[in-house]
């Protein structure tokens, strides 16, 4: 019923389309998808480490803030070491914070609709408390503890409700997750269409079962790999070839066709692999043994 009403609250907040407009267009200026800016932005996203970083840098603010807030209430009596603690796991709150924005910024970039709406109030809250931890920083070195303690309380409550909206992203509307990773085939060979129907650089999408696999015959081999981006489902078999890489239409990220691997992002995780091979003229298709 609570999650009934969030939902409601969130649609009428008209607001939030023009606002997501004008940020994403804001932000595309400088985080572009080619050159230093890519670099940048493939870093935030976690490419380098094959995991989205935004999720798991949360955990320092959310962890040193709450550590924070248990100290201050044990430190009401006046005890100074407690009150040292508090401050320092604020302290380490508000630097994981700045991170964690910045990785979230990164990814929220790339969405739309009512992800990119529930995306923007996640990332506003948690803007707000940033700003209160940072005021009670300030009111703790002027030794004004109370108001510093109302401010890092009513901050503390604003991350709680944006942790609400991220987990609502990741279960909710799938940000972040391998929508790939569902996707299921037969280990065994499986004809896929005829050998001579194959065009060089030609990117064809075939069904093996249920999981759709994009074909594509480049430099004289045949590559198949999951035709679904795993970074936001994309259409792979909808996108282009560049440097020995499926570069998908959606959002740009790149996969290898050797072995589908991430090469740019925002994906930060790698594509199933199919082993080819032809026979009576079939090409036919199983999924790999072994994945990136």
């Amino acid at each position: 019923m609570a999650h009934a009403f969030i939902e409601d609250v969130i649609d009428q907040q008209q607001w939030l389309e023009p606002t997501g407009d004008a940020l994403q267009q804001a932000i595309g200026k400088v985080a572009k998808r080619e050159g230093p800016a890519r670099t940048v932005k493939d870093v935030l996203h976690g490419t380098w480490f094959g995991h989205p970083l935004h999720p798991a840098l949360t955990d320092i603010p959310l962890g040193a803030w709450s550590a924070s807030f248990v100290l201050d209430l044990l430190s009401l009596g006046g005890n100074r070491a407690i009150q040292q603690s508090a401050d320092a796991s604020l302290n380490v709150g508000v630097v994981g914070a700045v991170a964690s924005a910045l990785t979230g910024l990164a990814d929220w970039q790339e969405t739309y609709g009512r992800e990119r709406r529930i995306g923007l109030l996640h990332g506003l809250l948690n803007a707000t408390a940033l700003v209160l931890y940072t005021t009670s920083l300030v009111q703790r070195k002027r030794k004004r503890r109370g108001i510093a303690m109302v401010c890092s309380t009513l901050g503390y409550g604003a991350v709680l409700l944006s942790g609400y909206l991220g987990g609502e992203l990741v279960f909710g509307q799938g940000t972040g997750v391998n929508h790939a990773a569902w996707l299921d085939s037969s280990e065994e060979f499986t004809p896929v269409m005829d050998d001579t129907a194959l065009q060089p650089n030609q990117l064809t999408r075939v069904m093996v079962g249920t999981t759709p696999v994009l074909l594509v015959r480049h430099g004289g081999k045949i590559y198949a790999l999951t035709a679904t981006c795993t970074h936001a489902g994309g259409p792979l078999d909808e996108g282009t070839i560049e440097d020995k890489c499926i570069v998908c239409p959606w959002h740009g990220s790149k996969f290898s066709l050797e072995d589908g691997s991430v090469q740019g992002g925002p994906a930060t995780m790698a594509e199933h692999l199919f082993d080819v091979r032809i026979r009576d003229g079939k090409i036919e298709v199983c999924r790999a043994k072994i994945h990136v």
